[in-house]
């Protein structure tokens, strides 16, 4: 089995305006695969210009914002390819896409790294930090997991949250459980989650 690296992917649409989005990189024989979902801005940036930054950041306030309608992070432009990489990242990764594979769920990009950096480094995960990218793995799912599996998650996870999170992560988290929550409301209400 495949490892999937929890990181923030950045793409570029034709005007060149950045999109900045969460996704589990595949790493396969060493090298990175991006499978979007359909339909995503992910998806239809790689497809047009072949290329994307990975950027690996210890700012789980990122990974939380971009699924709670928080996606204007600071960018600069990314130094091999027309791409744009997160004022946030510890370090980046820069790829082109040397094959696609169709799928009518999720399209495989089987990616080549061209230009790796790193700025700052990485001092590790605490628990809280693992329980945010946990949740927001949660929250880009609500559509498809059912409800009592959410909950029981929800509550394991904020036992870490309370333990260990700092400033940043407590922010991240609230922003999770108020989009959970409104998600619920929605659906109680017969409005739909949307």
């Amino acid at each position: 089995m495949p490892m999937i690296i929890e990181s923030i992917i950045t793409t570029t649409d034709p005007g060149g305006a950045p999109h900045i989005a969460p996704m589990g990189v595949i790493m396969e024989n060493g090298s990175p695969v991006l499978a979007p979902f359909r339909p995503s801005h992910t998806l239809d940036n790689l497809a047009r210009s072949g290329c994307a930054v990975i950027n690996h950041t210890d700012d789980v306030r990122i990974f939380a914002g971009c699924l709670t309608g928080r996606s204007d992070w600071p960018v600069r432009p990314a130094e091999k390819i027309p791409g744009v990489v997160l004022e946030a990242a510890l370090s980046h990764q820069e790829l082109t896409v040397d094959r696609v594979t169709d799928d009518a769920v999720r399209p495989r990009f089987d990616g080549r790294i061209v230009h790796t950096a790193a700025y700052r480094p990485f001092l590790g995960f605490n628990r809280a930090q693992a329980a945010v990218i946990e949740a927001a793995i949660l929250v880009s799912r609500l559509h498809m997991l059912p409800w009592d599996k959410i909950e029981r998650d929800m509550a394991y996870l904020e036992i870490a949250v309370g333990k260990t999170a700092g400033p940043r992560e407590q922010e991240a988290w609230s922003w999770l459980t108020a989009h959970i929550a409104e998600y619920q409301r929605r659906a109680a209400s017969g409005k739909g989650a949307g």
